[in-house]
Parts: structure tokens; sequence; C-alpha cells
């Protein structure tokens, strides 16, 4: 297939997604209703098709590049594509009727719309050639996140939280780009896979390459919401409106993710020598930061940020364990970083899904001890949470445990024995305040009215599927492994 041709058929996910999203819009502008259901319905179809048309591309050994090697279309990204259908999917059955009572579609259906452009942009993310597509892809699903944040303009918490999100991602856009400007002028080259080579092949000039990659890492961080670069986060994940929350806590991961394998991996493999101990660093900083700073908070979503931090920090050891090893070592230790994002995603999305359904009309579920007495309210949802909080916490045999597993030995097979002692212990300290979730649902007498629990069929398989997962996957992960260890292997050039 030649490089330079504009191979149409390759994008057509992207093309459909953004026809729809128009589509949606125009749909909304013209829908007499006050609640839009229709939108709701469009949007999930919509991302139905999405997900189907990229897995027929996979079924069909559909790959290549296209665009003049602006995009790229392999296994990685069919697999990740389908995992942020799936996320948003489930994102928007367990928001629709938080924000239906919440008033957040009596002016229109920019949930639903600004969603499928989030996704469009994450979308172009997953599959960038080019450093070029990487920024346009951040920029069009930050734009849309921003949005989102702010999308309750009568609320003062989520204007805050969005003026935040929008100054610290802009400057971190800013150095991203900054960054790749001097990886430009190193190596006179956009497209990833030239630039590996002029690394490569020793003619880029070495000063402004490192100090470019230190700028991309820093920005790379902030997307990732990982220390010292997560300032954000708990501000963001506790100001927005959950069902917000919850967009920006789980598709996009999968994307930035995508962006950091395809510029950190494939694009400069050959300088890991100079980035590899960021990554240590920020490491180390997410785990300390994230689980120390959690124990003191009372509000459950700014703790789940918290926990976020934390997560990334293992995503991050999975991703520098696997340097300067040999292809298959290498391999196995980025598809152990993805199988951990997969699982961490899967247990955000049962998580925030409950904070959805214990949420209100005038009530919020956001400090934990509105999570006390949930046994006695809804005995399965209070199970759901024991399985979400005993997943993170990384007890056999739910699927956090193997994903923590699968990153340690990583490390341990690399060489950095006393790494994987320091993230043990510092999971040892984040199974303090997740155990304390435990305690309240199940334990702690319920303070005030107990209002009963309701939720529709839909949601409810929903719920269950999550669950069955984070079970199943923990009881029988090779299958799921493989498949990670598979799509890193086929579609990366880092040797």
């Amino acid at each position: 297939m030649m490089q330079n041709q504009f191979h149409f058929a390759l994008a057509l996910p992207e093309i459909l997604l953004l026809i729809m999203a128009c589509a949606a819009l125009l749909f909304d502008a013209f829908s007499k209703s006050k609640v839009r259901h229709g939108t709701f319905l469009f949007s999930v179809a919509t991302v139905m098709l999405i997900a189907l048309v990229s897995a027929w591309q996979w079924s069909q050994g559909v790959q290549g590049n296209s665009f003049g090697g602006l995009y790229v279309v392999d296994s990685l990204s069919h697999f990740l594509k389908l995992l942020s259908c799936a996320a948003v999917i489930a994102t928007l059955v367990y928001g629709r009727e938080y924000a239906e009572d919440r008033d957040m579609l009596t002016h229109g259906g920019e949930l639903y719309s600004l969603t499928l452009l989030a996704l469009l942009g994450q979308f172009v993310m997953i599959s960038a050639g080019s450093m070029l597509t990487v920024y346009l892809g951040v920029e069009l699903m930050s734009f849309a996140l921003y949005a989102l944040v702010a999308l309750r303009r009568d609320d003062v918490t989520a204007t805050e939280a969005a003026m935040k999100y929008f100054v610290l991602g802009a400057l971190a856009s800013g150095v991203m780009l900054y960054g790749m400007s001097m990886i430009y002028g190193a190596t006179g080259q956009l497209n990833l896979r030239l630039i590996a080579q002029v690394i490569g092949s020793g003619n880029a000039d070495r000063l402004p390459l490192v100090f470019g990659s230190v700028f991309i890492v820093a920005g790379l961080a902030f997307k990732m919401a990982s220390a010292p670069f997560h300032m954000w986060a708990p501000d963001v994940y506790e100001g927005a409106p959950t069902a917000v929350t919850l967009i920006v806590a789980a598709a996009p991961k999968f994307a930035a993710f995508a962006i950091t394998l395809r510029l950190l991996i494939e694009g400069l493999h050959g300088i890991a020598i100079d980035w590899q101990p960021m990554l240590l660093i920020i490491a180390v900083l997410s785990l300390a930061v994230g689980n120390i700073t959690a124990i003191v908070q009372t509000n459950f979503k700014r703790m789940l940020a918290y926990s976020t931090i934390s997560h990334m920090g293992f995503v991050f050891l999975g991703l520098l364990s696997g340097v300067h090893n040999d292809m298959v070592t290498a391999g196995s230790a980025y598809g152990s970083a993805l199988f951990y994002i997969v699982i961490y995603v899967l247990t955000t999305l049962v998580t925030f899904g409950l904070i959805l359904l214990l949420s209100r009309r005038g009530f919020e579920c956001e400090n934990i001890s509105d999570l006390k007495g949930l046994n006695r309210r809804d005995p399965v949802l209070a199970g759901m949470l024991l399985l979400a909080m005993f997943s993170l916490t990384g007890i056999p045999p739910l699927a956090g445990f193997y994903a923590k597993l699968a990153v340690l030995q990583a490390l341990i097979g690399a060489g950095y024995v006393w790494l994987a002692v320091v993230a043990v212990i510092f999971s040892l300290i984040g199974a303090f305040y997740y155990l304390r979730v435990v305690k309240a649902a199940y334990f702690d007498e319920p303070e005030g009215e107990v209002a009963p629990i309701s939720y529709g069929v839909i949601t409810k398989g929903m719920m269950s599927v999550n669950g069955l997962l984070i079970i199943g996957l923990g009881i029988l992960p090779g299958g799921l492994m493989a498949l990670c260890v598979s799509v890193i292997e086929g579609s990366l050039k880092f040797q």
C-alpha cells in the first residue's frame, strides 16, 4: 500500500463518526422534545455502528496507512477503538437518567454530540502516525471535554472545574507542541516511523531531541493524569457533573495510552535511555502522591481521582520495564501495561456507574459517607462496589490482582526488583482507603432518610456485565493478556 495515497476506506470509522456527530447536532436542533431521548438512542446506535465497522475491518485484516502517513490502521488501533466504543456506550447508559434529572438536556443535547466529538478525537489519537495527527486528536478530544465539564452553566463548581481544566490543558498542549517542534527540528520529520529511522541512523541532533522528549513526556503525563502533572484531575473529577466525570475518566485513557505508545515506544524508542528515567520518576511519584493523598479524602469522586493517579503509576511501570529488552520481553511488558489500563477503565465504569445510580434529583452521591448502609438498601449494588474496590486494591481472584501481578512480573523480569517492592508497598497503603469504602457500605449505619434505588433493566444488565468481567478476567486472564501482547507486537516497531 502506497503511503502517499488517500485511502479513505481505512478511515471509515472516523468518517462515519464525524457524519453521525454532525447529524446528532442537527437532530437535536430540530427536536421539539425537552428531554432528548431520541438523541440518546441515536448516539448509542452511532457508537455501536462504529464499533461494528471497526470490528469488521479488524476481522478482514484491514491495515495500512493513509493521508501521507498521518493516519495508521493496525491491530492496536482496532483493539483500542473497540474498547473506547464499549466504554462510551456504558458511559451513556449509566449517565442518561442522571443527565435528565439535572436538566442537562433541556437546553439541547450537547452532552451526546460533544461525547461523539470527543470519541472522534480519541479515534484520531489512536490512529495517529504523525506528530501532527497526535496534536490534532488531542485538541479535538480536549476541547470537547472542556465544554462537557462546563455543560451545567448554572453550576459554579462545574464552571470553576472547567476553567482549571482548560487553563492547565492548554498549558500541557503547548508544552507537548513545543516538544514536537524540537523533535521536528532535530530530525526534520513529523512521521513517527521516519523519526525512528532518523534517530536509528544517528543523523538526528541529539540535544534538541532530548529536550523535546522531556516536553513530550510532560504533556503525556498530563493527559494520563500522572504526578507531578496531576493537578487538574481531583478538581475536575469532583467539580464536573458525575456523568461528565465518567466521560473524562474512562475512554480518554485508551487514547492517551495510545499516543504514549506511538510517541515514545515507536517514534522515540531510539533515545529511550533519556526518557526512561522520567517515566521511572513519574511512576514512583504517581504511586506516592495518589495513594497517600487519597487516604485523607472524604469526597468519593476526589478519592477516585487520586486513585487514578496511583494506577497510572502502574501503567508507567509497565512501559518503562519494556525498554532495552528483547522483542519478546518488551512486547510482554508493554502488553502488561495495556492489560492494566483495560482493567482500570473497566473498574472505573463500575465505580462511577454506581455513583450515577445512587445519585438522584436534588442529591449527589459524592461523599464516602453517602455510601453508608448501601448493603441494606441494595445488596447487588453493594456487591458491585465491593468487587470494584477489591479489584482496585489488587485482591485475588479479581482482574485487578492479575493486572498488578503482570506489571510486577514485567518489572522483575527487567531487573527492577526494588521498584516492584516499592509498588507493592504503595499498593498496601492504597488498600486502606479502598477498604474504608467497603466498610461504609457494609458496616456503617445509613445517615438521614434512605431513599429507594431505582434503575432500568438495561442499566442493571450493563452493571452485571461489568461485574462479571471483573471476576471472569481475574479467573481467566490469559486470553485478554495474550491479545494485548499480540496487538502490541503486531503493531509497534520498537526494535
